[in-house]
């Protein structure tokens, strides 16, 4: 069996497929199977065997999350899919959109039929224009064959989607502040309860997924739980669109099994470093993870593997540092993103991303000072988690107590030699 579903229907010319094309490759069986032959129970119930983990960062339980909507009979309810993507370093989602659109759209209607959801947002960044622009004329094309709309294949089950395309910002990324946004307010995560999944898009049931994540839903449907865990190395079941970008030979994305270590990542896959370049670290799932360096390539890139190391998968996408590029650059660079994309709305978020950017501006324009290296550690703790609204700030602080950690020197250099050792 195919051992890379997400990818497999991937064209070489980067053209996407159309709806016949897609079909003579098996789209629209999953589908078609669901609404003829399995109860909404039922499609929870495989995809919750089959181990699939949210693959936007936070890796909670797909068929967990889809069960939580219950069958109080409140309706309407929602599906949304999370594809703002504006996590630095992040581009798999892209990939998947404009490589298989239709593919996403089963997902998202097989996943809408599960949770009885009767309609369906997909929350897409404005920047992601190429991807808008193939996801509506796939959206067209399943209107046009009774994929979208009334009685669907004849079903009885109707379900309707929607393309809303957002103004990009990071902050909604986070669920609550997508939700926000949607309903057409200022994007502010909001209280963690009651949850979405009971209270969630204008007061009703919804739920929230990435898109990667939606994406897996037909092939575990056609091939069953055990056949996705198969595909994986890990206790996390099936694939994963694993990414690098830095100053290696081969940047890039592939789909491997879950739990892929990070040394194959980097050498096999992205080829190694270039030329004249030597490894110094790396951030494994975007710019919100804590770096890690040579001593820990052996690691397995998973859900669970990478915590006793300190850091997380994230979204999966790593950020390679080399020795000719400037920690501290690097992360005055990062926090300066963090502090614009905040709301705002807590003080640590609003008060405390500016001074921590600000800090690091200092060091390497040559001013900074010996206790801004303390200050530094206090904001990793005053702005870390169970100390701020929602996760933004706590994210931001872990690629910057981990370069303290592991690059306390270059920090020293900044301020004993008053300038930045890298211009």
């Amino acid at each position: 069996m195919n051992e890379k579903p997400l990818t497999t229907r991937f064209r070489p010319d980067g053209e996407t497929l159309t709806l016949n094309e897609y079909r003579k490759t098996g789209g629209y069986q999953a589908l078609a199977k669901v609404l003829k032959s399995m109860s909404q129970a039922e499609v929870v119930e495989v995809v919750k065997e089959s181990c699939l983990r949210g693959r936007g960062g936070a890796g909670f339980p797909t068929g967990l999350k889809w069960a939580a909507t219950g069958d109080e009979g409140r309706h309407p309810k929602y599906f949304v899919v999370d594809a703002d993507e504006m996590e630095p370093g992040a581009f798999k989602d892209r990939l998947l959109m404009e490589g298989d659109p239709h593919q996403l759209i089963e997902g998202i209607v097989i996943g809408a039929y599960a949770t009885q959801a009767e309609f369906s947002i997909i929350f897409i960044r404005w920047e992601y224009a190429e991807a808008q622009k193939r996801l509506r004329h796939a959206i067209g094309e399943a209107y046009g064959n009774n994929l979208l709309g009334k009685n669907i294949l004849g079903s009885g089950f109707s379900h309707d989607l929607h393309l809303h395309v957002s103004a990009g910002r990071y902050i909604c990324g986070e669920g609550g502040a997508l939700l926000d946004s949607l309903e057409g307010k200022r994007a502010i995560p909001r209280y963690r309860m009651p949850r979405s999944t009971e209270v969630g898009l204008w007061g009703r049931p919804t739920i929230t997924n990435n898109v990667e994540t939606v994406c897996n839903v037909p092939h575990i449907v056609n091939n069953g739980a055990q056949w996705y865990k198969s595909l994986s190395r890990s206790v996390d079941g099936g694939t994963k669109i694993y990414g690098v970008s830095g100053r290696v030979k081969r940047p890039g994305a592939w789909e491997l099994p879950m739990g892929t270590t990070v040394r194959e990542l980097l050498e096999e896959y992205a080829g190694g470093m270039r030329d004249g370049f030597r490894f110094r670290g790396l951030l494994p799932g975007g710019a919100s993870t804590d770096f890690l360096i040579e001593e820990h390539l052996d690691a397995k890139m998973d859900f669970d593997s990478l915590q006793p190391f300190g850091s997380r998968l994230g979204t999966g996408t790593m950020i390679v540092l080399d020795d000719r590029t400037c920690p501290v650059g690097m992360l005055h660079n990062l926090e300066q993103f963090f502090a614009q994309e905040s709301c705002g709305w807590c003080t640590p978020c609003r008060e405390g991303l500016p001074w921590t950017a600000a800090i690091l501006k200092a060091m390497e324009e040559g001013q900074g000072r010996p206790e801004d290296l303390e200050r530094l550690k206090l904001h990793t703790v005053y702005l870390g988690l169970g100390n701020t609204f929602c996760a933004l700030a706590p994210g931001a602080m872990e690629p910057l107590q981990s370069a303290l950690k592991y690059f306390h020197e270059d920090f020293e250099r900044h301020i004993t030699e008053k300038r930045c050792p890298w211009r």
